[in-house]
This record gives C-alpha cells, structure tokens and sequence, in this order.
C-alpha cells in the first residue's frame, strides 16, 4: 500500500471513529437521561430522531430522490474503491539481500521485478510477461503472468521459466526460496485460412 493510500486510510477511519463516538455517545448519553447540551438537535430522551415532518419535507421536490441516489451512489463507490485499496495485495518495496557479512542489503522490488519480467519475457514463446513481488522483504514471492503465444507448449515454457528466470533471480538476490504463482494465457490469433 502507498505512503498517501495509508495515511488517507488512517485519517478516513480516525474522522469516521471520532464521529462516530460523538454521536454515538452523545445519542446514549441523552438516551440514558443526561441533559442535553445546548447544541443538540433533540430535547430529552423521548425525543424521535427524525420527526414526520422532517422525513417527508423534501419528498415532493423533482430533485429530491436524484439528489439523494446520486450521493448514495457516490458514496457507495467511495467505499468500494478503498475495501479494495486495502485488500488488495501489496507490492514489496525492497528486498532483503544476503552479503555474507551479517547486515545485508536492501534491493528495490521494482528492479528485481524488472529484471525478472524481461527475462520471462525473452523465453520462447512468450509475448508478454508482467511480474509483482509480494511477501515479506526477507522471503518474497512473486506473482508471474505470461502471455503466450498460440504455437507454444505452456509446459515447456513453465519448465524454462522455473529452470531460467526464476533460479537466476532467487541465487542473484542470494535468497533461500523464491516461490511464484504463475498465471498463463494464451495470446488471440486470427483462425488460419485453408485453400
């Protein structure tokens, strides 16, 4: 997750939190027969939250229910883009390599996801390959997608790619495992004309 996802995230839930325990705890408190501060919408405990007037006030306006779908809407896909933003799967910003010499070094993901995916992507048969590290910095894994081309065993080009790009990247970055999930898809090619 980004350094600006994870402080939006952190400042949206500490803002919703802190006006959710004001009003909650302002609702229970009068709801238990607290007085009522002076600026308080409600009177006492007895008090509806929402009187007959208020829910019905605006209904007859034309504006009124696309004005309130729209927000609904609006709202909805706010709260769908960041359930996805923080579950989705985090990109692994360095990784921890071995020296020898007992403090190691830091490698940026991006580079060794860059000189895993163009070493992928020179296989036989392959059109396209795009890479994603994930994991800890002390044991990553990577997340491989090829696409191949129609002629091109996937079998083969697995073997390669486990044998080749993968062993070559686990033994530069001097780690013990380097496990990948590998996506294959075949590339669209145009049927063949017989004559």
């Amino acid at each position: 997750m980004s350094t600006v996802l994870r402080t939006v995230n952190r400042m949206l839930i500490g803002v919703v939190g802190l006006v959710l325990v004001l009003l909650g705890g302002s609702v229970l408190a009068v709801g238990l027969g607290a007085p009522p501060p002076s600026w308080w919408i409600h009177h006492g405990p007895h008090d509806v939250l929402l009187t007959a007037a208020e829910r019905t006030r605006w209904r007859d306006h034309g504006w009124w229910w696309p004005t309130v779908l729209a927000v609904l809407a609006v709202l909805v896909l706010l709260a769908l883009w960041w359930l996805v933003a923080v579950f989705r799967r985090r990109r692994l910003a360095e990784v921890l390599v071995d020296t020898g010499d007992g403090e190691g070094a830091l490698l940026r993901g991006r580079a060794l996801e860059g000189v895993l995916g163009s070493e992928a992507g020179n296989l036989d048969g392959v059109q396209h390959a795009q890479v994603l590290l994930t994991g800890r910095r002390s044991a990553p894994a990577a997340r491989v997608r090829l696409l191949l081309e129609p002629h091109v065993d996937p079998g083969t080009v697995l073997d390669h790619l486990t044998a080749e790009a993968l062993t070559h990247a686990r033994n530069s970055a001097g780690l013990a495992a380097l496990p990948a999930e590998v996506r294959l898809r075949a590339a669209r090619h145009r049927a063949e004309r017989v004559s």
